[in-house]
């Protein structure tokens, strides 16, 4: 069962007359003064994209949690993120391009970022295409080593299921230099929602060649589920 706090996080949020989606984790830079209104406005939303004042959380290179609400009954997601200090470009893919069906929570809880990114501030950003149209937020970061473990928020609601997809609108919002280099290794699993459990990912440094094998199966079976 997914926690209570985003359970009821989940109805108050969809019960917002236009709501579009929320970034929960990390904090999104808008805090709990999101304008959804704003949300078509690239690359934050209604968030000022500005490291100098932004205030910051860690985010795990290694691997780290990314929570979403939505609001629609079907939207499609780009994990992004850069190191410029306004937003305004560079950005790396940190995680295949996936549609969710169904409103409410998504929790994909190890997404992973540059190594070389440790020691370094950031924006994490989320863009959503979703039927109204294109939507932003984003979250000021600290990247550092390792990885976290799964926060207790991070769960699918019930009603969600996702797969990975293709989206020629969103993979235009990222720098042809970094895209393919940053998209990480093949995933443990396609995402699902069975169980409410997150979809995981595996980090692609230091897998040994069973898990590669296993990863690199798993992946062409979601492919061929497309």
């Amino acid at each position: 069962m997914a926690p209570l706090r985003t359970l009821f996080t989940s109805l108050l949020f969809l019960g917002a007359a236009h709501a579009h989606f929320s970034l929960e984790i990390p904090t999104s830079l808008e805090g709990d003064d999101m304008d959804d209104r704003l949300q078509p406005n690239a690359p934050c939303g209604g968030g000022n994209a500005d490291l100098s004042t932004a205030t910051t959380t860690d985010f795990h290179v290694d691997g780290d949690a990314i929570l979403t609400l939505l609001g629609h009954p079907q939207a499609t997601w780009l994990y992004r993120a850069t190191l410029d200090p306004k937003a305004e470009g560079n950005w790396t893919q940190l995680f295949p391009i996936i549609t969710q069906s169904g409103r409410g929570a998504l929790c994909e809880p190890q997404v992973t970022a540059p190594q070389e990114w440790v020691g370094k501030k950031g924006f994490i950003g989320i863009a959503c295409d979703a039927p109204d149209g294109m939507l932003f937020q984003c979250a000021a970061v600290n990247f550092v080593a390792g990885s976290r473990s799964t926060p207790e928020a991070c769960a699918n609601a019930s009603s969600v299921s996702v797969y990975f997809d293709e989206n020629p609108n969103l993979s235009a919002l990222l720098d042809s230099s970094d895209s393919t280099s940053s998209t990480p290794t093949a995933p443990a699993a396609t995402p699902s929602s069975s169980d409410n459990a997150a979809a995981s990912l595996v980090p692609g440094a230091g897998l040994p060649i069973a898990g590669l094998a296993v990863s690199t199966f798993m992946l062409l079976v979601g492919a061929a589920l497309l």
